[in-house]
């Protein structure tokens, strides 16, 4: 059984920052991707960005590449989403999830474990 719990997210106006993070507990991951995906109201869950364990290989989504970093602690089996410039459109639930099978996925159905969420508000 593997939790995966986010924090960090909050009201930022546009243009500025949030980081969040990802801690994941219940087994130690050797392999694997961990991803952050979103999701506005009223839309489709999409996908933001993923990192392997091993850090070799991250994936962003056009609209985000450029303003947001994924990175990861394998030492505090956390990982990050550093976003910058933010925009009003970059308001969601986002989501971080786990993969345990090999390379990055952009679906959302290849993820084998998912966190609760948490809310992401940009003010114009």
């Amino acid at each position: 059984q593997v939790q995966l719990v986010e924090s960090g997210g909050g009201l930022v106006q546009a243009g500025g920052s949030l980081r969040l993070s990802c801690a994941a507990s219940g087994r130690t991951f050797s392999s694997g991707s961990m991803g952050w995906f979103r999701q506005a109201p009223g839309k489709e869950r999409e996908f933001v960005a993923a990192i392997t364990w091993s850090g070799f290989s991250t994936d962003y989504a056009d609209s985000v590449k450029g303003r947001f970093t994924i990175s990861r602690d394998n030492a505090k089996n956390t990982v990050y989403l550093q976003m910058n410039s933010l925009k009003p459109e970059d308001t969601a639930v986002f989501y971080c999830a786990a993969r345990l099978g090999v390379g990055i996925l952009r679906g959302s159905v290849t993820y084998d474990y998912w966190g609760r969420g948490t809310q992401v508000t940009v003010s114009s």
